[in-house]
């Protein structure tokens, strides 16, 4: 279970007033003492993750938010980054005081999670110390209710059933790609060691789709791109599909048939994670890009550039050669994504491989809601080399 990457766990955030009970609630889940509680208003300030098991949903994460009355300059910033979270929430638990009768601005989050088209339970908490209808609760907000008392551990079993039956069967994708291979398919892989995959590593959509293949007994042989025409000659009959990095797509779709099947692990990831048919449809306003325009590159996760990064350097470089004009080029990584999109004429995404499904979907619709065309790294560079039919066509 822990193995299991954050990114492919059912993501249920606890969303609330401060002092209302999420962090004692998200004890009483866990059944771990693994958020500080208190008495005092607003001890919640950065948003914080447990990984555990829901039987028989399976891994999921479970995440604690600072409450969304925060005052002051600082609670300004802890209520922004508690919004963040809802673009990553695949299951929200909104939870209510039992000792308060006004609940109208938990029906403002309410209201704001509903537009984020998230299925919400109510969890009315601290029932020890004062009994509620819970009836009136369902009536008011046309959800489902569980009235809990985290500190006694009361209901806590039903609030789990609860979970397990509004839980989205959707949140994640049954598989990458071994839903479409023939039984017993062989699976040729074409995974470069290089800087940005040393010695010793494979990248992780690299080894979720070896993961994936086998599950669905498929048989994988992997090599670097300097002993692909070396295996292709060794092997009895060819490829039923070749999967490879996007940054040698030039090279390897060279070398494979066109009637053998090629894909990268990025189209992978944007069929795993998001919505592939937008990002094909992204990636060819790639063609329409004018001197001056505004190109956003956003990457899931922050890490320290290398020399020849594909973000910062090749992608910017390959579609100044494309173009033939100079593009003002924007990088953004981790959560900082930004609200006004309308301001680029392309946002190119990386694979996303550090982000759930839902976080990944927020963004694209996002894109999508304010008219920006949106792609990901590989279904750009299948683009820019004149392969993205080849590449995409047995998933559209």
């Amino acid at each position: 279970m822990q193995s299991t990457p954050k990114a492919n766990r059912l993501h249920i955030a606890i969303f609330g007033k401060r002092n209302a009970g999420k962090s004692s609630l998200i004890n009483a889940l866990t059944g771990q003492d693994m958020a500080l509680v208190s008495d005092h208003a607003g001890t919640t300030t950065d948003p914080v993750y447990k990984a555990m098991e829901l039987l028989p949903l399976g891994p999921v994460m479970i995440i604690d938010t600072a409450g969304l009355d925060d005052v002051g300059d600082v609670g300004k910033l802890r209520i922004k980054k508690t919004h963040e979270i809802m673009d990553k929430t695949d299951l929200a638990l909104l939870v209510f005081d039992a000792a308060e009768t006004d609940f109208s601005f938990e029906k403002g989050i309410h209201e704001e999670l509903s537009r984020r088209n998230l299925p919400v339970i109510g969890v009315v908490n601290k029932i020890d110390l004062a009994d509620v209808d819970i009836f009136k609760y369902e009536k008011e907000l046309g959800i489902p209710f569980v009235k809990v008392s985290s500190k006694l551990g009361e209901n806590i079993d039903i609030l789990k059933r609860a979970i397990q039956i509004n839980a989205p069967s959707d949140y994640e994708r049954e598989s990458i790609v071994g839903d479409i291979l023939p039984p017993k398919a062989l699976v040729l892989l074409v995974a470069p060691q290089d800087i940005q995959a040393p010695k010793g590593r494979l990248i992780l959509p690299q080894v979720q789709t070896i993961r994936d293949l086998l599950d669905h007994d498929a048989m994988t042989v992997t090599v670097k791109g300097s002993e692909l025409e070396d295996v292709l000659a060794c092997l009895g009959r060819k490829p039923d599909l070749v999967i490879t990095d996007s940054q040698i797509f030039a090279s390897v779709s060279k070398i494979i048939p066109d009637e053998v099947p090629l894909t990268s692990f990025s189209i992978l990831m944007a069929r795993y994670k998001g919505d592939l048919e937008m990002l094909v449809s992204g990636a060819r306003a790639i063609d329409t890009l004018k001197a001056g325009d505004k190109v956003l590159i956003a990457e899931a996760c922050t890490h320290h550039a290398l020399e020849g990064d594909i973000g910062k350097e090749k992608l910017p470089r390959w579609l100044r050669e494309k173009t033939g004009v100079d593009l003002d080029i924007v990088h953004k990584a981790g959560v900082d994504f930004g609200e006004d999109l309308k301001q680029y004429a392309l946002i190119l995404h990386c694979g996303a491989c550090m982000f759930n499904r839902k976080q990944m979907l927020t963004r694209t619709l996002k894109a999508q809601s304010q008219s920006v065309p949106i792609t990901n790294y590989g279904v750009a560079i299948a683009h820019l080399n004149g392969i993205l039919e080849r590449v995409t066509r047995m998933f559209l």
